[in-house]
C-alpha cells in the first residue's frame, strides 16, 4: 500500500510525478490546474500531509514549476562555469568576444564599451604586476562612481589583487580601520577624495602598512580635470598618466608575464557591511559568489540582452556594485550609472538613457514617491524594479503611479548564504522557496527570542523550526562545496564565526546566522519583519521597530522616520521612542497621535517622539539609529524637540522636570 511506502520509495514516487506533472503543464497549459491537483491528492496520500499544506503546494505548483525552470537554467550555468575554472574576468572577456563594440557603461555624456573597459583593465593588470603587486596582495579602492570604477577592480583582479572598496564617505579613524582590516598594501584614491586619505596619513599613517599611494584623476582617455597645484597628496603616483604611458599601444597591453593560476574560489573583491553599529566589517566576495549573485538576478529576473539598467547605487555596495555591475560584466547588459542618487532625477534620466530596468535600495522608492507628479512618471520604459527595502506600506501606490509592472525585491546580505527573491509581484514579499527546493536551497526560519535575538532551543538541544505564519530567524545551511551554500565571511576570522550556528538540527551542521526576523506563509513566501535587536519588549509584548515605522511614516506623509527601545529606569522593558526627520516643521503631532491611535496597540504608541531637524543616514539610506538609541531622551544630549505621550493618546513637549521624573523612577508609564 502507498502508505507504507518508505522514506525514500515515497521521494522517489513523488519525484517522478512531479515531473510528469510539469511536463504535461508545459506542454498543455489548459491542463495545469487538472494536473496540479492530481499531483497534490498523491502527494497527499503518500505524505501524510495536512490538508492545508496539500492546498497551498497546488495554488503555488505553477509558480514553482517556472522558478524549478529558471532555477534549472541558472544551476547549470553555474556548473558550467565553475567546472571550467571561470573567474570573473574570464566570463567577462567572453561577453567582450561576442559584443566589442556594444556600450557597457554610460554616465553624464560619456560612455565606455565592452572593448574600451576590458583595454583599461588590462592596462591596470599590467602595471601593478610591473610595479610588483603580486596575486592575494589587496589594495584599497577609494574613490566616488565614474566609469572607470569597474574597470580598475577588474584589472587588479586579473593579476589575483583583491580590491577592498571602501565606502566613500567615511573619515578619520573609521576609514582607517577600513583599510587596515583588509591588510591594503597600497591606496588608489580619486582627487576628490584624497583630502581624507591626507587626514589620516597627517595623524599616524596608515598604521603598521607600508602602503603605497596612486591619485586617479580620471579614465585615460575619458578624464575632465587634472591634478592642482594644491595637492593633498603630493607624493602620490598619478595613476592616469602612469596608465597613459604604459599603454602607449592602447588596444595591445602585454599581459604574457602575469601568471593564468586564479580560480573561482580565490577572493575577488571585499564589500563591506554598512550597518548603523560598530566599525565595516569586510565581507570576501569570491569569484564564485560575486558570479552566483550577478547571474542570479539576471536569471531570476528574466533580464533581456538588450537591458539597460539604471544604476544610481554606490559601486562599493554590493547592491550596485555586485548586482548591478555584474551583470553588465558577466551577462552583457548596458547599465546607466550616476555619481549620486537624486530622487528628482530619476525618471529623467531613465528618459535620457532609454532605461528598461532599474534598482533601489533602502528608502529610495519612497524618496521617489516623495517627489511632485511630473509627466515624467510615466514616460520612461522601465517596467522592472528590483532591489531590496520597499515597504509594503507604499509598494501599490509607487507601482500605480510609476506604473512599474515588476517589483523584484529581494532579500540577503552581502556575505550572507541566505538570498531570497520575489519573481512573482507578491506585494511585500521579500521571495520565495517553494517546498521541492528545500533539499536543494536549505533555508529555514528557527524560534528565537524577538527582543534579544538569542535562539530557542529544544530539551534535545537542537533548534526548532518556525511554523507558518510565526517569526522566526532566517538561517541557511552552510556547504562550502556547493556556491549556494558556501559562507566564505569576513577578512576577520572572529567576526565570521559569530554569524554561525553549530549543531542547529543535528549533531555538526552548521548555519548562517541572518540576525534578521522574518515570517513565511503557507505558500512559501518570506515576509520581512525585523531585525534581531530592534525588536523589544513593552508592556509584556514585542514590538517590531519596523511596523511601527511603516505606521508612523505613512502618517507624515513618507518622511524619514526611525524606531527603537529605550530604557526607563524602574521599569521592565523598553519604551518606544521614534525620531522623524522635519527639518521645516511641517509634522502636524494632533494628527501623528490620532493616527497612531487608530493603527496601533497601546503597548506599540512611541512613549517619545523626536523631531530631527537633520538627517543621520547611512549611505544605504538607513537612519543611524544606534547613534539615535544611544541618545535617548536625554535633554542634555539633545537639541531637537522630543514630545511625550499622555494618559489620553495625545502628544506634548517633554521637559526637563518630565526627564527628571523618570531618571528618579517616580513616572507612572
Amino acid at each position: 500500500m502507498l502508505i507504507e511506502l518508505s522514506v525514500k520509495q515515497k521521494f522517489l514516487t513523488l519525484c517522478g510525478i512531479t515531473a510528469a506533472a510539469m511536463a504535461a503543464s508545459l506542454a498543455i497549459g489548459q491542463r495545469l490546474i487538472p494536473q496540479s491537483i492530481l499531483t497534490g491528492v498523491v502527494f497527499y496520500l503518500i505524505s501524510g500531509e495536512r490538508p492545508s499544506t496539500v492546498y497551498a503546494s497546488i495554488v503555488s505548483l505553477p509558480r514553482d514549476i517556472r522558478t524549478a525552470i529558471i532555477f534549472l537554467k541558472l544551476n547549470l550555468c553555474l556548473y558550467r562555469y565553475e567546472r571550467a575554472g571561470a573567474t570573473v574576468v574570464q566570463i567577462f572577456e567572453r561577453v567582450v568576444a561576442r559584443q566589442p563594440n556594444k556600450v557597457a557603461f554610460l554616465m553624464d555624456d560619456g560612455q565606455l564599451t565592452f572593448a574600451q573597459v576590458k583595454q583599461l583593465a588590462d592596462r591596470v593588470a599590467a602595471h601593478f604586476y610591473a610595479k610588483g603587486f603580486r596575486k592575494g596582495d589587496t589594495i584599497a579602492l577609494l574613490m566616488e562612481t565614474r566609469l572607470e570604477y569597474p574597470c580598475i577592480w577588474l584589472g587588479l583582479s586579473k593579476v589575483g589583487i583583491v580590491t577592498a572598496l571602501i565606502n566613500s564617505n567615511l573619515r578619520k579613524e573609521t576609514l582607517r580601520h577600513s583599510i587596515t582590516v583588509a591588510n591594503s598594501k597600497a591606496i588608489i584614491v580619486s582627487t576628490e577624495l584624497a583630502g581624507a586619505i591626507a587626514e589620516i596619513n597627517e595623524q599616524e599613517g596608515i598604521k603598521g602598512l607600508p602602503v603605497h599611494l596612486f591619485r586617479s584623476d580620471g579614465a585615460p582617455d575619458t578624464a575632465s580635470s587634472s591634478s592642482t597645484s594644491s595637492d593633498p597628496l603630493p607624493d602620490a603616483e598619478d595613476l592616469r598618466l602612469s596608465l597613459d604611458s604604459s599603454g602607449s599601444s592602447r588596444s595591445n597591453v602585454d599581459l604574457s608575464a602575469i601568471p593564468n593560476d586564479i580560480s573561482p574560489k580565490d577572493k575577488l573583491v571585499y564589500i563591506y557591511t554598512s550597518g548603523t553599529t560598530g566599525m565595516p566589517k569586510a565581507a570576501v566576495i569570491t569569484n564564485l559568489r560575486y558570479t552566483f549573485m550577478a547571474l542570479g538576478c539576471y536569471y531570476m529576473l528574466s533580464f533581456r540582452d538588450d537591458d539597460i539598467i539604471y544604476n544610481s547605487l554606490p559601486l562599493y555596495h554590493s547592491a550596485g556594485g555586485m548586482i548591478g555591475v555584474g551583470s553588465v560584466l558577466l551577462c552583457g547588459v548596458t547599465a546607466a550609472l550616476r555619481k549620486k542618487f537624486s530622487a528628482s532625477n530619476f525618471w529623467t534620466d531613465c528618459i535620457r538613457y532609454k532605461c528598461t530596468v532599474a534598482q533601489y535600495i533602502g528608502e529610495i522608492c519612497r524618496f521617489v514617491l516623495m517627489t511632485p507628479p511630473k509627466p515624467t512618471d510615466t514616460q520612461h520604459s522601465v517596467r522592472l524594479m528590483f532591489g531590496n527595502g520597499l515597504r509594503p506600506q507604499i509598494w501599490p501606490q509607487f507601482v500605480s503611479r510609476f506604473n512599474i509592472q515588476q517589483i523584484g525585491e529581494f532579500y540577503g546580505s552581502t556575505e550572507g548564504n541566505s538570498n531570497l527573491l520575489n519573481i512573482d509581484n507578491t506585494m511585500g514579499a521579500v521571495g520565495f522557496v517553494p517546498n521541492f527546493a528545500k533539499a536543494i536551497y536549505p533555508v529555514t526560519l528557527i524560534r528565537c527570542d524577538e527582543e534579544t535575538g538569542e535562539i530557542i532551543r529544544g530539551s534535545d538541544g537542537f533548534c526548532i523550526k518556525c511554523k507558518a505564519g510565526e517569526p522566526g530567524v532566517f538561517v541557511g545551511k552552510i556547504n562550502p562545496k556547493k556556491a549556494l551554500n558556501s559562507f566564505v565571511g569576513y577578512a576577520d576570522k572572529a567576526a565570521s564565526e559569530k554569524k554561525v550556528l553549530h549543531d542547529v538540527f543535528r549533531k555538526g551542521d552548521i548555519f548562517f546566522n541572518s540576525g534578521d526576523i522574518l515570517v513565511q506563509d503557507l505558500l512559501g513566501n518570506y515576509y520581512f519583519k525585523d531585525r534581531t535587536g530592534d525588536t523589544f519588549r513593552w508592556r509584556g509584548e514585542n514590538v517590531a521597530t519596523s511596523e511601527v515605522e511603516g505606521v508612523i511614516t505613512t502618517i507624515v506623509g513618507l518622511k524619514d522616520c526611525a524606531v527603537y527601545g529605550v530604557d526607563i529606569p524602574e521599569t521592565e522593558g523598553k519604551a518606544g521612542m521614534a525620531a522623524i526627520v522635519d527639518p521645516e516643521g511641517k509634522v502636524d503631532l494632533e494628527q501623528l497621535a490620532a493616527g497612531i491611535r487608530a493603527s496601533l496597540p497601546a503597548y506599540a504608541r512611541p512613549l517619545f517622539i523626536r523631531v530631527l531637524s537633520e538627517v543621520p543616514m547611512t549611505t544605504t539610506f538607513k537612519l543611524k539609529k544606534r547613534d539615535l538609541q544611544v541618545d535617548g531622551y536625554d535633554l542634555g544630549k539633545i537639541q531637537d524637540p522630543i514630545y511625550f505621550l499622555q494618559s489620553n493618546g495625545t502628544y506634548r513637549r517633554f521637559t526637563a522636570d518630565d526627564h527628571e521624573t523618570i531618571k528618579s523612577g517616580k513616572a507612572r508609564l
